[in-house]
């Protein structure tokens, strides 16, 4: 085996995407590898200079990178090695996510001749990424309501603090507690009364402003954080949302399923902490408890 030989084979045998060009950007060595990740053979791609049309390579915003931003001159020039998430053209049409790395070569003289490129697969760390954000949703969104769950009210609720302390926003935190809604899961079956958290929830969305949060707190409890918002105000969405909630009804073949709602709410303070928040909420839910009756009594915490 001469050196030719043996340097293809070794490139053939890295796992990594290899291609190797020039002073002039034209590619002189592309292994197994490579072709792999794009689709082409080494037959196809050698000889060809780098920024023509064939590989393409763009950004995230779908601009290319191999004019003035190609990473292989700047190496060259400057011998410095450079790295970059982007999308390479594929054979068969589609965009391929890959991080390149790019390195200059030098002669015994230390002399930049040329540049090789190292091409990773990027699309199981975008796969990853996905995996991540959908877990992250699962995290903070409950499935049989597609509302915010606890964890993610939680955060909101830290968050308000921190705004309020910064730039002097208001805030209000309504609490509404499903009247008796075990009766219902009792009555008609777990199925049934998961609709009816589910119907609850579509009219608490719907009785909101888009910069309230609405979330599940516990099985039939919900929480709003309003935005801006006085006592008077937050007073005027709570009981709203009460009656919407009463007028709102779920079909059965027996008839129609209505329900009642305790309704509490506070107004966040310009001194409170997240622990005090916490603890007045914890109040409101017990004070939502105690008061439970067949009509609605809306309290404001003290």
């Amino acid at each position: 085996m001469n050196n030719d030989d043996l340097y293809k084979n070794l490139l053939d045998n890295l796992s990594e995407g290899i291609h190797v060009v020039d002073q002039e950007g034209v590619i002189s060595s592309w292994n197994k590898s490579a072709e792999m990740l794009t689709g082409y053979k080494s037959s196809e791609i050698v000889g060809q200079c780098c920024r023509g049309d064939v590989l393409n390579y763009v950004d995230d915003q779908g601009v290319s990178v191999c004019g003035e931003e190609c990473l292989a001159v700047k190496s060259m020039n400057d011998g410095c090695i450079y790295s970059m998430e982007v999308y390479v053209n594929h054979k068969e049409g589609h965009r391929v996510p890959i991080l390149v790395r790019v390195s200059p070569i030098k002669n015994s003289q230390g002399q930049v001749i040329g540049a090789v490129e190292e091409l990773c697969d990027n699309a199981s760390k975008s796969a990853y990424e996905h995996k991540i954000e959908e877990l992250e949703k699962c995290a903070l969104v409950d499935p049989l309501t597609g509302l915010m769950k606890k964890r993610g009210l939680e955060m909101n609720l830290r968050s308000v603090i921190g705004v309020m302390h910064r730039y002097g926003w208001t805030y209000g935190v309504i609490y509404v507690d499903i009247d008796e809604f075990e009766r219902i899961n009792e009555m008609y079956g777990r199925t049934i009364g998961n609709d009816v958290l589910k119907m609850i929830a579509k009219t608490l969305q719907n009785s909101v402003r888009a910069t309230d949060v609405v979330g599940r707190w516990e099985d039939d409890v919900f929480m709003i954080i309003a935005a801006n918002v006085n006592e008077d105000q937050l007073i005027h969405i709570a009981n709203k949302i009460r009656v919407l909630v009463e007028q709102s009804g779920f079909s059965v073949e027996s008839g129609i399923i209505r329900v009642t709602a305790s309704v509490c709410a506070t107004v966040v303070r310009s001194n409170d902490t997240v622990s005090a928040l916490f603890e007045r909420i914890d109040k409101l839910m017990e004070h939502g408890k105690v008061f439970r009756k067949k009509h609605v009594l809306l309290k404001m915490a003290v």
